[in-house]
């Protein structure tokens, strides 16, 4: 196959739920869109992959869905726990899998994701399925490019990539998409682990000119315990509005994502506040934002790794979080969305006294 044409692509839209709320909630993967996944050495992004084809589902159709997952680079430990996860869960039975080992010669890692893609083109224009593809790990295919290159005695780029790996990247991160006409979708997760956390390097850099957006795994909450330890205040989804909001998610979901990126965000400046200034001169606003930045993390962030949760979940634990901040301060929500969601103003079960979450 080859990257879709442009005059051909339609708009990628639609909600794909993959039962994590800082995805679903905060950074919408929508059907036809690219959003790689930002990792680095030690963290979990493969339980997370994992994690990503179990539950991966698209809502409110009847249209069939499955999982292309690609692994490239990866020990026989690795390459025996997706399979037994695949077959423990149940996950085969909608999956292709393409397993590319550490030992297998490094044209074959240049080969498994283009297989991979190959067949998801198949399943979704010939069949009609939309598919999920799951790429993981691009630095391992990038090493890989970079050794072949070096072989063949190649003119260096940055940090010794070839001076094709922008276009190279772009022929397979361009065959996601719609086309006009065509009932099945291609959406891909590629997942790459970042050497020393550098986001300027050249394989992370070169693929977020070429996806819309990112996932950030993030290493500060990983060492807190907090499992999927995914950031939201670095992920992005560009294309999260064409996925959400009335007859898609819901109608409240945008505002309530922005009212909690907001408030997690001034949360962890107050932390930054208290390593200088210490708790005890913190204002009134202060102390909640703070304690909502640590409710955030431990009840929103922090879920199962069997853990599915719906979109409506999701909402709701974010809408019980934002009841404990005064409503003066829920600047991101409209006074309408405010009277039909907040826990404070929905009428309470019969026989029971209304209570907002503390």
């Amino acid at each position: 196959g080859s990257a879709i044409n442009p005059y051909s692509r339609e708009h990628p839209a639609e909600f794909i739920q993959t039962g994590i709320s800082t995805i679903d909630g905060l950074n919408t993967l929508v059907r036809g869109q690219k959003l790689p996944l930002f990792s680095g050495a030690g963290l979990p992004h493969n339980e997370v992959a994992l994690q990503i084809a179990r539950q991966a589902k698209v809502l409110g159709s009847q249209e069939p869905f499955g999982v292309v997952f690609a692994a490239m680079g990866i020990t026989h430990e690795e390459a025996r726990v997706f399979m037994d996860d695949f077959e423990r869960t149940g996950a085969l039975r909608r999956a292709v899998l393409f397993l590319n080992l550490a030992d297998d010669p490094a044209v074959e890692r240049l080969i498994t994701p283009r297989m991979a893609l190959t067949a998801a083109e198949y399943l979704a224009y010939e069949v009609g399925m939309h598919i999920l593809v799951i790429l993981t790990d691009m630095t391992n295919y990038a090493e890989a490019l970079r050794q072949i290159g070096a072989a063949r005695e190649e003119v260096p780029g940055r940090r010794g990539y070839p001076g094709y790996t922008y276009t190279d990247l772009a022929t397979m991160y361009e065959r996601a998409g719609r086309i006009h006409g065509r009932k099945g979708s291609i959406t891909q997760i590629p997942i790459m682990s970042i050497p020393d956390d550098d986001w300027t390097h050249p394989i992370a850099d070169l693929t977020g000119y070429i996806t819309e957006g990112q996932i950030a795994i993030a290493r500060d909450l990983h060492r807190k315990g907090i499992y999927p330890p995914v950031d939201p205040l670095p992920s992005l989804s560009r294309l999260m509005d064409a996925g959400i909001g009335k007859d898609r998610t819901r109608e409240d979901h945008k505002q309530v994502a922005d009212q909690l990126y907001a408030a997690y965000a001034e949360g962890k400046d107050v932390r930054g506040l208290v390593a200088i200034v210490g708790k005890e001169a913190l204002s009134d606003r202060d102390r909640k934002m703070l304690e909502f930045a640590d409710r955030f993390e431990q009840e929103f962030i922090r879920q199962g790794s069997e853990e599915d949760r719906t979109i409506e979940q999701t909402l709701e634990i974010g809408w019980k979080l934002l009841a404990t901040l005064d409503e003066a301060w829920l600047t991101k929500v409209d006074r309408k969305t405010l009277e039909k969601y907040h826990p404070a103003h929905r009428p309470a079960p019969p026989g029971t006294e209304r209570k907002v979450p503390a």
